[in-house]
This record gives C-alpha cells, structure tokens and sequence, in this order.
C-alpha cells in the first residue's frame, strides 16, 4: 500500500470497537486469536465501514441504499494517495477534483476532503446514487461546501455535460464499470459465492447497482472511451486517472493513449491483500 494510507497494516479493533460500539458484536477471533469480521456478510462489511470512516475521515452518517456496492476503503484510498502524488504537494481547496461515477457511497470526495482538502465535483448517471451521495453530503460537516454532485444524463458520455464551460479541474478520477454485462457481474459473484462455500442466491456483499457494475464491453471499453473523450477536455484537466482491474485491460489504455496524442502517461501497480489493480494516468500537459 501507499506510505500515506492510514490502513497499511490489520485493523486496529480495539480503536474501530471503542468509536463505533455497534461493531463490537460482529467481530470475532480468528483461529489465530486475532480480531476480524464476516466479510461474506454485509451487515458486518457496512459496520466495519461506518467504523473506518468514522474513526479515521471524521464521517459520523454514512449509509448506503440496499443494493449498491460498498467499497473497499483501503484500496480506494490508495488510488487517492498515489492519485495525489500527481499533484505534488498541492493540498487544499485551490485544488479541483472531478469523480466520474461518484456513486452512491461518495467514498473519493470523503477520503479526499479529509487527506487533503480538495474541492470535488462527483457525477454519476443513478439519481438514486446521487440522492444518496446528497444525503451523505449534507449529514457531515466535513463534506459541506467542498462537495458538489452532477447527474449525467447522457451515460454515451463522460465527461460532456458534466465539465462546464470554462471551468477546470486539477485531477478526473474514475473506478469503471468492470464487467461487459449483468450477467457477467452475475455469473462473478455466482463464482466468488462459491468458492466461499456459501449458497449462489445468498444475500452478498459483493452486490453493487447496475451502472455500478458494467459497461457494454466491460472497463476496457469504457476507458477507451473515457481517454478518447478525455482529448476534447485537455485544457480544462490536468491529469486523467482511472482504475484499471484486469491486466489484459492495458495494452488496449497504451493504444488509445497513443492515438489520442497524451503527452505523459503512468501506470502505478496497486495491491491489496491478494487483489492487483492498477492506476492508469495521463495528461495532454507538456
């Protein structure tokens, strides 16, 4: 992980219990004595999430409608942490953040505003998510005012109809859609099921809504045409990110990357436990 990522390490229940009481009669011991919880059920993932926000990012409401994903907030503050290495040393409100696919969870602006202070513009073609990520906004105090949610009514397009006129972001983030179809993301979390042992129609904490879950053509679809798109947008973003699951997904990024003329690109391995991501990053900027 990151040097900078507060969950470099196992969870400290101990400090997780003390803040959030509501957690304590999830968490077990482990053979090895150590505390954890059922990450295969849901109500325990949400509660160990309201305790990490709450304990380390100063989030005392955060809840999520039935069905749609709930992050993992270690790995999503590692994107964030080397996302920022991009930027330097430059903190605070001046900077712009703009996070395609905001969600319903609005886990980049809240782990941004408290690590850094940025201002974020989240956008996401759900109302439904969008309403969620409102109401979050509007229960923490930390996220007032650095916090703005836009609904993409166009889910054609990215970042048209989303970047106004003649304004401009430092940094666009994105966790794509990763599957190519529902019921690719079916037949995944069919898999995952089983290979915990657990029945394939139990309730999972691996669900998510369906923009949330696939794009026509799965993430390397959807980030070629993000970069594709991303060219008309050169002047008014600095540096493009996005998260990028599958390896395979690569040589696809490169190619679009040469063809839209980027000027600088990166691709920074990330890993979390036994899961490798990738973050792919570009700029039109010299």
């Amino acid at each position: 992980m990151h040097p900078r990522n507060r969950h470099i390490g196992r969870y400290d229940f101990d400090l997780l219990v003390k803040l959030s009481p509501e957690l304590e009669p999830l968490a077990y011991l482990n053979p090895s004595g150590e505390p954890t919880i059922d990450f295969t059920d849901p109500k325990a993932v949400l509660a160990l999430n309201r305790a990490l926000l709450r304990t380390y990012y100063g989030v005392s409401s955060w809840d999520l409608p039935p069905g749609y994903l709930c992050p993992p907030i270690p790995g999503r503050a590692d994107y964030l942490h080397h996302a920022a290495d991009l930027l330097g040393s430059r903190r605070g409100e001046s900077v712009r953040v703009l996070d395609i696919g905001v969600g319903a969870n609005c886990i980049y602006p809240i782990i941004g505003r408290a690590e850094y202070g940025w201002r974020f513009t989240g956008s996401d073609t759900d109302p439904a998510a969008l309403a969620s990520a409102q109401r979050i906004v509007e229960s923490n105090p930390g996220l007032a005012g650095g916090v703005e949610l836009r609904l993409q009514t166009n889910s054609a397009s990215i970042f048209e109809g989303v970047i106004n006129s003649g304004e401009s972001f430092d940094l666009a983030i994105c966790n794509p859609p990763f599957h190519a179809s529902l019921e690719d993301a079916r037949e995944a979390g069919r898999t995952k099921w089983k290979k915990l042992g657990r029945p394939p129609d139990a309730e999972s904490n691996f669900g998510g809504a369906e923009t949330e879950l696939w794009y026509p053509g799965g993430e390397a679809t959807f980030v070629r045409r993000m970069i594709e798109e991303s060219a008309d947008f050169r002047a008014q973003v600095l540096w493009f990110t996005a998260l990028i699951s599958k390896a395979s997904t690569l040589p696809a990024v490169e190619k679009a990357l040469n063809k839209a003329g980027a000027l600088e690109r990166r691709t920074i391995d990330m890993s979390q436990g036994q899961k490798k991501s990738r973050l792919a990053a570009w700029t039109f900027r010299a």
